[in-house]
């Protein structure tokens, strides 16, 4: 194998669902899954699977069979082997290859979440008018010192839900500078790194989202949409609150994760109990 295709191989992997999908592939052996069951088994949906399984399979890392109206996908084995012989090649061609390529086992600090450090932390909604802009703030203030936190939207509507700032301008949290903006703005190379990714509606977590860098825990936190609130301006307002009530149970226990002493498959496990 070649470095350009190793590295074609390594960057499709260097993404957590991708690499969960390729792990789930690798453990179902020759008969390999359909579609709907690693969406399943990922909780993932259908637009988001097809798009990463398009990734790898131009990586050559898995392969797809029709059986009746199922596709079915397998890890392709043989380019596995290729990539870890690459891997095993580059990496043992020096002078003391036992000890570069002997496996480690990976300290607590690595395989736990680093707590002496500020989390960027951004929530994404379609319009990034309502509910993403009040995760956004709330994680601000409740985790103030520990995360950062941003907000954007796949479809932004350029306008901050007017119920929305009245009620965190009410509450005091700084509005000056909330914008509704595309989270595209997040995905360029001098972006802030993120550290956590969240949807917090349906439509989001349906849409094919940008790639982004550094392998983020994802997770899906659907809240009602403001925007929806029908009847009078108070009424709109109440069901305005009660949202803002919902999302703030959930950045409060969020907050108070021990994230030093979990590892990153039991903290994207405590944030989907969350959701529940």
């Amino acid at each position: 194998m070649d470095k350009k295709d190793a590295l074609a191989a390594l960057g499709a992997l260097s993404q957590e669902t991708r690499l969960d999908i390729f792990r789930l592939l690798v453990q179902a052996g020759p008969e390999g899954r359909p579609a709907g069951a690693l969406a399943d088994a990922l909780g993932v949906a259908p637009a988001t699977l097809s798009f990463h399984l398009s990734n790898l399979t131009h990586a050559g890392l898995i392969v797809q069979r029709r059986e009746s109206r199922s596709l079915i996908y397998t890890a392709d084995y043989g380019r596995m082997q290729a990539v870890l012989g690459f891997l095993t090649e580059n990496c043992c061609g020096g002078p003391s290859p036992v000890i570069a390529c002997a496996p480690t086992r990976r300290d607590h600090a690595e395989r736990t979440m680093p707590e002496d450090r500020l989390y960027n932390v951004l929530f994404l909604c379609t319009h990034n008018s309502a509910r993403s802009v009040m995760a956004e703030c709330l994680l601000n203030r409740e985790g103030k010192g520990r995360f950062r936190a941003y907000s954007a939207g796949s479809q932004p509507s350029g306008r901050i839900n007017p119920y929305v700032r009245d009620l965190l301008e009410r509450l005091g949290f700084p509005t000056a500078d909330l914008r509704s903006k595309t989270w595209d703005e997040f995905a360029t190379p001098d972006s802030p790194r993120m550290d956590f990714v969240f949807t917090v509606c349906d439509n989001a977590a349906g849409e094919v989202c940008p790639v982004w860098p550094g392998q983020p825990v994802t997770a899906h936190w659907g809240f009602p949409d403001p925007s929806s609130a029908t009847g009078t301006d108070a009424e709109k307002a109440a069901f305005t609150a009660e949202v803002f009530r919902q999302i703030e149970r959930r950045i409060q226990a969020f907050a108070a994760l021990p994230l030093a002493s979990l590892d990153r498959l039991s903290v994207k496990r405590r944030l989907e109990e969350m959701a529940r």
